[in-house]
């Protein structure tokens, strides 16, 4: 059989890529390198990824997507264009249909914009759907039906949270903070605090290894390198638990605000629905140390996050490609 759908979750940070019956076939960052001299695209994902931070003046590596919209058309329109050519081969007979996840609060202008590149990366049709509806079927979350479901997923660009009732969005609010603001607050708190300049990697690291959302009793540590302001010398300093999660505290209570927003919104027969199912979280960034807790204790309702959390989207965008008719209602547009 041919395989003619294809589903992406076009994230700031990574981009994954569904095939229906074969699942998650690529989840590799949204970064495309570019040479200066002659505008040719050098590498995409993985290549790219590693060459951040390491390039000569002649080379930039970039990420083409910024806050969940597309920030550089023609550079997004060859990464998808390689996305969907690794996916399906470089030769075909059958142009696939391609459904795409974009952040619920995208203008209609940017949401053409996904769509065109889309098309002109070799897709038959593009399909868009929002990333809370794609995160809430791919969290197992029967949106169908009659009771108001939330969700948070909180991306590498954006957090975007939703009460779901009956296949439609009740009541959402989009926020253009996510895994990629926590590296640069916790970048900017390392210089100010250590007079140490570090990479954007070495702060997802610190991330991903030590950080949280709550301050916790047995501390975590992780010895860091990087340039001392002062001196310009290489230096290493060892940072804990707690400094990330004082660095990340600004870019939480904006994901805080906004659930509350969200949840003051909400139909009191939904939000009946919620205090009852709790708060589900997807998304790379759910996956911080005890952010479901910060949740809960901040706006009164249990939070959970969800199983394959950084995969939700992807998974979802995937299952509503394969039931296209019974998802038409959820999904925004097409050309």
């Amino acid at each position: 059989m041919f395989i003619k759908r294809i589903g992406i979750d076009l994230g700031t940070t990574y981009t994954l890529v569904y095939l229906p019956r074969r699942g998650i076939v690529i989840n590799e960052p949204s970064v495309v390198a570019i040479s200066i001299d002659d505008n040719k695209i050098l590498a995409v994902g993985n290549e790219a990824k590693d060459m951040l931070g390491r390039t000569p003046d002649t080379i930039i590596a970039a990420r083409p997507l910024k806050d969940g919209v597309i920030a550089d058309y023609r550079t997004t329109e060859a990464m998808i264009r390689y996305f969907i050519n690794k996916t399906l081969g470089g030769i075909r007979l059958f142009r696939p249909e391609v459904m795409v996840a974009v952040p619920a609060g995208i203008s209609s202008t940017e949401r053409r914009a996904v769509i065109e590149a889309t098309i002109a990366a070799g897709a038959k049709a593009a399909y868009i759907i929002k990333e809370p509806i794609a995160a809430a079927i791919g969290a197992d979350i029967p949106i169908g039906s009659a009771t108001g479901h939330m969700i948070i997923d909180i991306g590498g660009g954006t957090a975007e949270m939703a009460v779901i009732s009956l296949g439609g969005i009740v009541a959402s609010t989009s926020v253009r903070v996510g895994g990629n603001k926590f590296d640069a607050a916790i970048l900017e708190h390392i210089r100010k605090k250590y007079n140490l300049a570090i990479g954007e990697r070495t702060a997802e690291e610190i991330k991903i290894n030590i950080g949280s959302a709550l301050y916790i009793e047995d501390k975590l540590h992780m010895e860091i390198r990087g340039r001392d302001i002062v001196t310009g010398l290489p230096r290493s300093i060892t940072v804990s638990s707690d400094d990330v999660t004082e660095a990340i505290q600004t870019e939480l209570e904006a994901i805080i605000v906004a659930a509350k927003k969200v949840l003051q919104k909400t139909p009191p027969e939904l939000a009946a629905d919620i205090m009852d199912k709790g708060i589900i979280l997807s998304g790379g960034s759910a996956l911080l140390r005890n952010i479901d807790q910060l949740i809960a204790r901040t706006t009164g309702v249990p939070a959970y996050v969800a199983d394959d959390a950084l995969l939700c989207v992807a998974k979802g965008t995937g299952i509503a490609l394969e039931n296209l008719d019974s998802y038409k209602r959820s999904i925004l547009a097409t050309k």
